[in-house]
């Protein structure tokens, strides 16, 4: 799996056009990235129960509350709690591009965060195939909407993410390794409209630098 060049620009934050020796750099990054750490996840389903208003992933000891959870798993009968990570190789590899250059430690570092959602992709079209003629949600994250960063402990004791693939959460509530996502897909008898991508949903809205400068991440 490697990192597609134009999401690396993307998370850059660069606009058109892109300056040639731009591209061949995020293409080169990709490639080194692509070999040092490739993704790996995993995800595991739950029955899902009502509350009141939350919704209880059965056995698992995650509950999720809140507007964000209710429009996204209304329809819902099962959810998928994911965890997606580039480990400890994309850390190491990070560390020996800010030594001898920073300028493609930045550029990495954007490849990095393409790699591990393009990871998290593959999770989801994994799980749609798994669960045939079941339909799914958009994946969303603690720190989306108003579901909280808190719940990153009790997901990833859930998952055994520690064990499986060394990721720890830290006092703060953030993920180690860095490029490390974690979140919940809903799983449905019937198609699910609902969208929780865009700045609104966004945890870091008020403080994104590419909303500041008129441009948005995409997701």
């Amino acid at each position: 799996m490697r990192a597609d060049t134009d999401e690396i620009l993307r998370f850059l934050g660069v606009g058109e056009p892109v300056p040639e020796q731009l591209r061949r750099q995020a293409e080169e990054e990709a490639g080194a990235l692509s070999a040092a750490a490739p993704p790996r996840y995993v995800y595991r389903v739950y029955p899902l129960e009502r509350e009141g208003e939350d919704f209880c992933l059965a056995g698992s000891g995650v509950t999720l509350g809140g507007r964000t959870a209710r429009l996204m798993l209304s329809g819902c009968t099962r959810a998928a709690l994911l965890c997606c990570t580039l480990g400890a190789g994309f850390e190491a590899l990070l560390r020996a591009r800010q030594v001898r250059d920073m300028a493609r430690a930045v550029i990495l570092d954007a490849a990095g965060s393409a790699l591990v959602e393009a990871g998290c992709d593959a999770a989801q079209e994994e799980l749609a195939r798994r669960a045939e003629g079941q339909y799914l949600t958009d994946r969303f994250s603690p720190g989306y909407g108003d579901l909280p960063l808190s719940l990153q402990p009790a997901v990833c004791a859930a998952l055994d993410a520690g064990r499986r693939l060394g990721v720890q959460v830290t006092d703060s509530l953030l993920l180690n390794p860095s490029k490390t996502v974690t979140a919940v897909i809903g799983l449905s008898a019937r198609p699910q409209m609902a969208r929780v991508r865009g700045c609104d949903f966004c945890a870091l809205r008020e403080s994104c630098q590419l909303r500041k400068g008129g441009r948005r991440c995409g997701l």
